[in-house]
């Protein structure tokens, strides 16, 4: 009992600053959950290392895109929809998944790779390799968690329970990433060895 109500204070907290500052208490949630993510995938894949500038490239898209965009994204398809059109959760399920994922997953991508201090074309090269076998597994395993937000979720708590969800998806993004980079490494190092000969 005594444990429950400093978590109810907190809880206390947290919400009355997601009412009264929704993008900054959005933004820090989104940007600690993926710096969390990130650093967990790392220590899930067994390395004894953890690369901090990809734990701060997590945090800063985070902290920039996680809660700014989700927010007005959601706040825009609320205005446009409102509560008389038939199908109304349907359709802001469809264009969640139809307008939103695809473009915040190029976004996803290209800054991780950019905030990482990777060139312009390196982020171009791997956004073209894991673009769409990492959209198609976000429509295909996120879709259920993407309705019953939308359809059952309260306005004001949409992108922070997006932003639970997304620890998980975001160590797979991780781990993908990561595999990419371990294999562009070693395919360079052949490269390298076979020019030497």
């Amino acid at each position: 009992m005594s444990l429950s109500k400093p978590i109810y204070s907190l809880l206390g907290v947290y919400l009355e600053q997601l009412f009264n500052h929704p993008v900054r208490t959005k933004s820090v949630t989104s940007g600690v959950l993926a710096a969390s993510a990130c650093y967990t995938s790392q220590r899930i894949s067994g390395q004894k290392k953890v690369n901090q500038h990809s734990v701060l490239a997590y945090a800063l898209f985070g902290f920039i895109f996680g809660g700014s965009i989700p927010h007005y994204f959601y706040q825009a398809m609320e205005r446009l929809l409102n509560e008389n059109i038939k199908f109304r959760r349907f359709i802001l399920f469809l264009s969640e998944r139809i307008i939103f994922a695809p473009f915040y997953q190029a976004l996803s991508l290209y800054s991780l790779s950019r905030f990482e201090c990777n060139s312009h074309k390196t982020a171009v090269a791997n956004l073209q390799k894991l673009y769409w076998p990492l959209l198609q597994a976000n429509w295909k395993y996120l879709s259920l968690a993407v309705f019953v937000n939308m359809a059952f979720v309260p306005p004001m708590l949409r992108t922070v329970t997006m932003s639970i969800v997304s620890f998980i998806w975001v160590v797979f993004i991780a781990h993908k990433r990561r595999r990419l980079q371990e294999k562009a490494a070693a395919d360079a190092a052949a490269a390298a060895t076979a020019k030497d000969k």
